[in-house]
């Protein structure tokens, strides 16, 4: 790998590591909603006039139905679902057990029809993983978090599905047009629950810093410099981040906001990356074009979203 293409693969591992916890940090004071309505349309306003400038729109929204689709499962409800999760619990936390995304994408490529299949191999990931998020949740597990604990694993799946609609239904559509109209919905959709939610008091420094990153950095900044990591190193090499983010995560809830990481979430935590890798593993060749599909159908790390 060439000394560009460290630097993006670092800048990115740190870039879609951080979201939970500035999440953390902005739901203390700013209700979800109102969070994902200040980060999807700061993001909009910085990746829609790149997209007029860049590419013709008109075939993407000839997919309308899709780009909705793709705004609802991988950005609206798993933003949503994850700000309210972590009101309940440690941002590190949520971000170990999004490590699973890869397993449960695998999943969703092969009950969808996927050109992969599970092969020994892949059972064995299936089974190493759940038994890696049992460990995850068994080591910090309370009845008052069983909601939370739902909650993100919804996000889960959202961002398991999310990238299947993005390679199997918008494939070879221009992805800044993409991600710039489903930011664009997604603001529109918690608008009218934004003024609702308006907090009646200034946020602090903290909590608008915390926006403007999540808006700025983790979103609009995070596709433009994976765009540039895809072309560096290619999609499959790319999406080996998905396996380095949550380590991130957690590390930065616990420095920085004192969480607890108990042995059994270590434990867990390898569990579900050794579990995802095995089950994301492809059981045959394939053609380079092909790889890259599956990977991105299969890793739910391969979109900005995908940061929380």
């Amino acid at each position: 790998m060439s000394r560009r293409g460290l630097a993006l693969f670092a800048a990115m591992s740190v870039i879609w590591g951080i979201p939970y916890l500035f999440i953390a940090v902005a739901v203390a004071e700013i209700t979800p909603a109102t969070l994902v309505f200040l980060r999807t349309v700061i993001a909009t306003a910085i990746l829609m006039p790149i997209a007029l400038l860049r590419v013709d729109l008109r075939p993407v929204l000839g997919h309308w139905r899709w780009i909705v689709a793709f705004s609802l499962i991988e950005i609206a409800l798993p933003w949503l679902m994850l700000g309210s999760a972590e009101q309940h619990i440690p941002s590190s936390l949520a971000a170990i057990l999004l490590a699973g995304v890869p397993m449960v994408g695998a999943i969703v490529a092969v009950t969808t029809g996927g050109t992969d299949r599970f092969g020994r191999t892949g059972v064995a990931g299936l089974l190493v993983g759940l038994v890696g998020v049992a460990a995850i949740v068994g080591g910090d597990f309370e009845a008052s978090d069983t909601l939370a604990l739902l909650q993100v694993g919804v996000v889960v799946v959202c961002y398991a599905v999310g990238p299947a609609i993005l390679a199997r239904k918008l494939g070879g559509l221009p992805s800044i047009a993409i991600m710039a109209l489903s930011l664009a919905l997604a603001a529109a959709i918690y608008l009218p629950v934004a003024l609702v939610q308006w907090p009646a008091a200034t946020p602090s420094v903290n909590a608008i810093a915390s926006v403007i990153v999540l808006a700025v950095v983790c979103t609009a900044a995070a596709f433009l410099v994976f765009a540039a990591l895809i072309a560096e190193i290619g999609p499959v090499r790319s999406t080996v981040i998905t396996y380095v983010n949550p380590a991130v995560a957690a590390v930065l809830g616990v420095v920085v906001l004192g969480e607890p990481f108990t042995v059994a979430m270590g434990i867990g935590f390898a569990l579900v990356i050794l579990g995802s890798a095995l089950a994301t593993r492809p059981s045959r060749t394939l053609p380079a074009d092909e790889l890259g599909a599956e990977v991105a159908t299969t890793i739910g790390g391969v979109g900005p979203a995908e940061a929380g």
